[in-house]
């Protein structure tokens, strides 16, 4: 399958998932090109983008794992 390039956005309003979220990235950083994290303490909540570079179907497992995690958001934008 042909590799895409994209971004994942990643909201995370639950801070107890934080360390499942990072054992996600790892697990599947052969696919991560480059990623930004910044936290939003009075808020409550941290967000990271991820520019990824894998098969649809890598980037799609991925985000669906890290939007299956409570207190976690996802979204994707793959180039066309």
């Amino acid at each position: 399958m042909e590799d895409r390039i994209g971004v994942i956005a990643v909201i995370i309003k639950d801070f107890e998932q934080v360390e499942r979220v990072n054992e996600l990235l790892h697990e599947h950083r052969d696919c991560i090109s480059g990623r930004l994290g910044l936290p939003f303490k009075e808020e409550e909540l941290a967000v990271i983008s991820l520019v990824v570079k894998a098969s649809q179907e890598k980037i799609n497992a991925l985000s669906g794992k890290l939007g299956m995690l409570s207190g976690v958001s996802c979204k994707v934008l793959l180039n066309q």
